[in-house]
């Protein structure tokens, strides 16, 4: 996998700056007051810190922005990076410095004089975040830089904030090379094999084969797979790190690949629905990043592996499957899909774990990019309580959710003359009814929230924290809601 940047931590040595090689970074307040470090930058460059200061294109620069300085005099550095923070600013600040820094990194060694700024370690989180780049099948690849070294005036306790950063950033860069991976590389069989390996991690990981969903009733999740040559599954993750407390369950759509079955997706942009198993990948990537820093939480993640493809024996519109809860659905249209692979998994998560709680995540509705563009998820929950948290643990992490309302009005839409219910209630109120249709899979009582990804999933501009693809969204908030929520003493 994409393997985050080394960042090391060393003390803040002034004198280092002039002989460092590569790029060096400083920090100037936004009212252009200089840090030691940056003093020291400023006298090497015979005051070029304090000009700058003066000019209108620093204060042009939003704050968390840097100007790079090429080939700056009294340095071995190649360039100069001056970043627009102040000591004191808040951590989300820092992290969009560190994020501005990554953009601007090149090739080689990277010095970052830091010293006493009080979010040192998420300057270091969004360098991080920001420096990924998806080139497992590029001939001609960019390296990372050769080494990152922060100077700080306490490495050590900075050091010990980065990690669990560390392992989260791990985590996103999982979820976002599985988001990138081809369906020719990423099939069921292999993304299993991916979710597998986390075992040495301490994950207790588990797959299901057809065999067995056959044997549980998973009949829609089946349904959807049954036109591929992919063997459909259930990857069942467990982390347990919270002694005898219920989980939390997370349960992801996998779909591989999209066509749309026998409802065929139209040619243009089809090859975009290799990020059909986001929902998955973000799972996956939270259960990664909760291993790696060792939390004390019992977390649960399933995820429902298909491939969606038409053929002699897929799915067509108008059969009638039996979910596992029981309840018959008509398949109006085989491109919605996802509902069918995760309300058994749903209802398999209830059964088995009894969790304290269940969020699920799927790229589900073209619906809710109508309605909310790129910027945010759509939150639907049954538990304002425990929606407020996530959206609480959501804006902590600056990654966009907006909760979208639930009702019974919308069930009337899903009525069906055949069967139990549609699979589809029309195009209005798409990704609405789409959580109306999951929400009859949640048991009674059951706190539970729906995340509809399908707008940040991937993106086509670079973000933040993430170059144009797959963003990683939902991995950091997740953590931070178990972290905040979740965690025994």
């Amino acid at each position: 996998m994409t393997t985050p940047l080394n960042i090391t931590f060393a003390e803040a040595d002034i004198d280092a700056l002039a002989t460092a090689e590569g790029r060096v970074v400083v920090t100037m307040g936004t009212d252009g007051t200089l840090s030691p470090m940056a003093r020291r930058a400023n006298k090497l460059s015979k005051g070029a810190l304090v000009r700058l200061s003066e000019t209108k294109r620093w204060e042009d620069l939003a704050a968390s922005g840097a100007v790079t300085l090429e080939y700056p005099v009294g340095f071995a550095a190649e360039a100069l990076i001056v970043v627009k923070l102040d000591t004191r600013a808040g951590a989300e600040a820092a992290r969009k410095a560190g994020a501005a820094v990554a953009t601007r990194m090149g090739k080689g060694d990277v010095t970052l004089g830091l010293g006493a700024l009080r979010n040192a370690a998420d300057f270091t989180y969004g360098l991080a975040l920001r420096a990924y780049a998806f080139v497992d099948h590029k001939t001609d690849d960019t390296p990372t830089p050769a080494r990152i070294t922060a100077l700080v005036t306490k490495p050590e306790e900075v050091s010990a904030q980065a990690g669990p950063m560390a392992a989260v950033a791990e985590g996103v860069f999982f979820t976002r090379d599985l988001i990138n991976e081809p369906s020719n590389v990423l099939t069921t069989d292999d993304f299993a094999a991916r979710l597998a390996a986390m075992g040495e991690l301490g994950l207790d990981v588990e797959i299901l084969e057809e065999d067995d969903l056959e044997k549980l009733g998973m009949r829609t999740l089946l349904a959807v797979g049954m036109g591929s040559d992919m063997p459909s599954k259930v990857v069942v993750m467990k982390w347990n790190g919270g002694g005898d407390e219920a989980p939390l369950a997370l349960v992801g759509k996998g779909v591989t690949f999209d066509t749309g079955g026998i409802s065929l997706k139209p040619a243009g942009g089809m090859e975009d629905m290799t990020m059909d198993m986001g929902g998955a990948g973000t799972v996956a990537g939270v259960m990664r990043a909760l291993a790696l820093r060792g939390a004390k939480a019992n977390v649960v993640g399933l995820v429902g592996l298909v491939e969606n493809m038409p053929s002699a024996r897929a799915q067509r519109p108008g059969d009638v499957v039996k979910s596992m809860k029981g309840d018959t659905v008509e398949v109006i249209n085989t491109d919605a899909e996802g509902r069918l692979v995760l309300c058994d998994v749903l209802w398999y998560a209830q059964e088995r774990f009894e969790p304290s709680g269940i969020i699920d995540l799927a790229t589900l509705t073209g619906a809710v990019i109508i309605a909310l563009g790129h910027e945010n998820t759509g939150v639907f929950s049954n538990n304002d309580t425990f929606v407020d948290d996530f959206l609480m643990a959501a804006k902590a992490e600056g990654e966009g959710a907006w909760r979208l309302p639930l009702g019974p009005a919308y069930d009337k839409k899903l009525k069906s003359r055949v069967a139990d219910m549609k699979n589809v209630g029309g195009r209005d109120a798409g990704s609405i009814t789409a959580a109306q249709f999951l929400q009859r899979f949640i048991k009674k009582d059951m706190p539970w929230i729906h995340l509809d990804i399908a707008g940040t999933a991937s993106v086509k501009a670079a973000t933040t924290y993430a170059p144009a693809g797959a963003t990683g969204w939902g991995v950091r908030a997740l953590d931070r809601l178990v972290r905040d929520n979740f965690e025994v003493e």
